[in-house]
């Protein structure tokens, strides 16, 4: 990289795949077919690749006797379950484009996904928790009429879908037609202002996004993957599905929704080598009752991501999970998602304080606001360019323009700090930015402070309204089982002397949760939201 400005060149190898999602599927199935390939720990059901191809191959034929075809929208609308593996590779197929819908949506987040995105099929559970997703479909479907099929898992028209008796060599004549450059994929990024916005991305995006993650945390076929984060994201059907088919390891769902108990249940259980999540979700079980009777000698790697991780989890995770080559990964949804990771041999200082260097066959670049490079060690706008950047938002090309550049760099709209070797840290989103009395102040650096705070659990820092300084700061903390609950005297007088006045926290909320979204992010737009209605009335 250069030695003075924050621009930095991934390596050029491994070798990009130059394939579908379909054809790696079957490269994998070629050569372990045998090997253990899906593990659903809720019903106990297990496929090899021989049978996981047999079933995604029967749901490819049914889809295609629905009339779905390359370029079509098929939607899934489910929890973690082998059906929405089965429908990930199905559609991957037939070259037609997978939109995956947030389970916590609701009629009108529903209806707006339908019809953006013109869905001809749906697949969806009939309902999860309080969810009753089979009514809120009967609500919407008079208003969609592009939306042909509506196929619910575990119901006849499942059976229906499945019941096979179709050639399928014609998928194979199918496959001969698609090309690594088609769509294959709709995803809607959760939107804090408006509605979401659906980013499209091809099976060169995320085929090769899941296989390069897998290849800097060492897979191989003897993996076994331990997947609690949504498949709907990608997190969960990129980094964990896909990284695990391009190397022929195994996939073990958990749970149909994030449990600590069950998760740590199934790593002991499954002897999974790796294991994702949130740093909310390590959080969890780090402090589950039970941990300490889990076996979890199987691990060694694993992957914490989708926003800043506390650098006392990430310790935690690595001296009592045993998962010593734990990687950081940094990115976001338009780019398919990673971006950054740390390596395996990274030393500990790098894991917990970095998001990693730039990926394979990826550029990054820290720019201020006027989009010039900034020297190394201050702090902009990261943007990141090269095989992963989505090839746009779903019939937006306006909102397109204003995230990919002319030159084609994604603007994250994340702020970070890059070192002289190329290592990032993410210090807060440009949006999450306090400015007190003119002092720009990073949430981020503030939270890790106050993690060092025997009796936090977690923290989240926000900015409100201030008629004095335009904004003030404000921290909402977790406490740990049992501590004593901390007032904004008590906290502040811990800040005096280590933090600077103007970052130290005026008002203090202690919380039992954040407001998050289904993917472990928490949203401060909401916090904010609650904190300025509170404060005002």
């Amino acid at each position: 990289m250069d030695s003075q400005l924050s621009i930095s060149t991934g390596p050029a190898e491994p070798p990009l795949l130059d394939r579908t999602i379909g054809a790696d599927l079957l490269a994998t199935v070629a050569r372990h077919g045998e090997r253990e390939a899906l593990v659903d720990c809720a019903s106990g059901r297990r496929w090899s690749y021989l049978q996981l191809r047999a079933i995604v191959d029967e749901v490819a034929l049914g889809l295609r006797r629905l009339g779905v075809a390359k370029g079509d929208r098929v939607g899934i609308w489910a929890p973690n379950c082998p059906e929405w593996v089965f429908m990930q590779y199905a559609t991957a197929r037939l070259g037609a484009i997978l939109v995956t819908i947030n389970p916590a949506y609701r009629t009108h987040e529903l209806r707006y996904v339908l019809q953006q995105s013109g869905i001809r099929t749906l697949v969806a559970v009939p309902a999860f928790k309080t969810s009753d997703y089979a009514a809120m479909i009967g609500e919407t479907r008079d208003e969609c009429p592009q939306l042909r099929d509506v196929v619910l898992i575990g119901e006849p028209s499942w059976a229906a879908l499945t019941a096979g008796g179709d050639d399928p060599a014609v998928l194979d004549e199918i496959e001969a037609t698609l090309h690594p450059d088609d769509p294959i994929n709709i995803q809607y990024t959760s939107g804090t202002t408006g509605f979401p916005k659906g980013a499209t991305l091809s099976h060169r995006n995320i085929l090769n996004n899941g296989y390069l993650v897998g290849e800097l945390i060492d897979y191989t076929e003897a993996d076994r993957v331990c997947i609690p984060v949504p498949f709907y994201h990608c997190f969960g059907m990129v980094m964990g599905n896909l990284a695990a088919t391009s190397h022929g390891a195994a996939m073990v769902i958990p749970a149909p929704g994030f449990d600590p108990g069950l998760t740590l249940r199934a790593v002991a259980g499954e002897r999974c080598t790796s294991l994702y999540g949130v740093p909310t979700m390590f959080i969890a079980m780090l402090h589950h009752p039970d941990f300490a009777g889990f076996d979890l000698s199987s691990l060694r790697t694993g992957i914490m991501a989708g926003s800043p991780c506390p650098v006392e989890t990430m310790k935690q995770v690595i001296d009592r999970m045993g998962m010593t080559e734990v990687s950081i990964c940094y990115g976001m949804t338009e780019t398919s998602p990673v971006s950054c990771q740390t390596r395996t041999d990274d030393s500990l200082e790098r894991r917990v304080a970095t998001v990693g260097r730039v990926g394979p066959h990826l550029e990054v670049k820290v720019v201020d606001s006027h989009g010039a490079t900034v020297p190394v060690g201050e702090t902009g706008e990261l943007c990141t360019r090269g095989y992963s950047v989505m090839l746009g938002y779903w019939e937006q090309p306006d909102r397109t323009a204003e995230a990919v550049d002319a030159d084609g760099w994604m603007h994250t709209g994340d702020l970070a700090v890059m070192d002289a070797d190329g290592y990032l840290r993410i210090t807060g989103r440009i949006k999450d930015l306090v400015i007190r009395g003119g002092e720009n102040v990073y949430p981020r650096e503030i939270e890790e402070f106050l993690l060092t705070h025997p009796d936090i659990l977690d923290a989240q820092v926000i900015g409100v309204p201030d008629e004095k300084y335009g904004e003030e700061v404000m921290a909402w903390i977790r406490m740990k089982p049992s501590a004593t609950p901390l007032d904004a005297t008590t906290l502040r007088a811990y800040c005096s002397g280590k933090l600077a006045h103007y970052k130290i926290p005026r008002y203090v909320r202690i919380v039992d949760d954040f407001p998050m979204t289904v993917t472990g992010k928490v949203r401060k737009v909401e916090m904010r939201e609650i904190a300025t209605r509170d404060l005002t009335t």
